[in-house]
């Protein structure tokens, strides 16, 4: 199970957020002030770091420089109200990998979450189906899949959020002329040449789902 590490002085939100990460299968330390992080990380081995910028006792930046100083090289995403360049620069500057800028949707952040720890994959297994990330290549039971560069994007997009709905909105950006036909046209292609059952939730979008 993935440890993460998440700073946010906002309680409400934080409750929210560290609810969101632990349905999904993530086991995470929750706490409100930069000494708290400081403490957790220096006695706990953390996939991934979720910090607020804007906390009490040592803000966001200035902890993570810190625990960059000592070699602590654990992936950051920085999620902060303080959405000005020069903020935002300055969290990649210190090391930080992501940055979400307040308000922002709960899901926008396990969508992030859930893509860092895919990214670190070689590779996805799903039914009879292997994707390669570096290669963008698909094998169903051993033999390769040609897909057109819009039906490889729909794909990826799935198989990167397996179980969760994908919205239509998002499937749009797939396609190079976004309409109702197109986006069915390539789904029933894509659920041809891979046999992927895909699931249209009337209403919410699509989704392919693994029991």
């Amino acid at each position: 199970m993935k440890k993460i590490l998440l700073l946010e002085d906002d309680i409400a939100l934080g409750e929210t957020l560290k609810d969101l990460l632990v349905d999904n299968g993530y086991n995470v330390d929750y706490v409100v002030t930069g000494n708290e992080a400081i403490d957790k990380s220096y006695e706990n081995k953390y996939e991934l770091y979720i910090f607020d910028i804007n906390v009490p006792d040592i803000d966001g930046l200035d902890l993570l420089k810190s625990l960059r100083d000592v070699d602590d090289i654990t992936p950051t995403i920085f999620i902060s109200a303080m959405t000005d360049l020069k903020t935002v620069l300055k969290g990649f500057e210190v090391g930080g990998s992501d940055f979400i800028k307040k308000p922002f949707f709960p899901e926008e952040l396990l969508v992030k979450v859930n893509l860092k720890f895919i990214s670190d994959k070689k590779e996805i297994f799903f039914n009879d189906i292997v994707y390669i990330f570096k290669d963008r290549k698909i094998l169903r039971a051993g033999e390769s899949i040609y897909l057109s560069q819009v039906q490889l994007n729909i794909f990826e997009l799935f198989i990167k959020n397996i179980n969760r709905i994908i919205t239509k909105d998002e499937l749009y950006e797939c396609l190079e002329k976004p309409t109702e036909g197109a986006l069915r046209f390539h789904i029933n292609k894509l659920k041809n040449s891979t046999g992927i059952e895909i699931k249209n939730i009337r209403g919410n979008g699509y989704i392919i789902e693994k029991s």
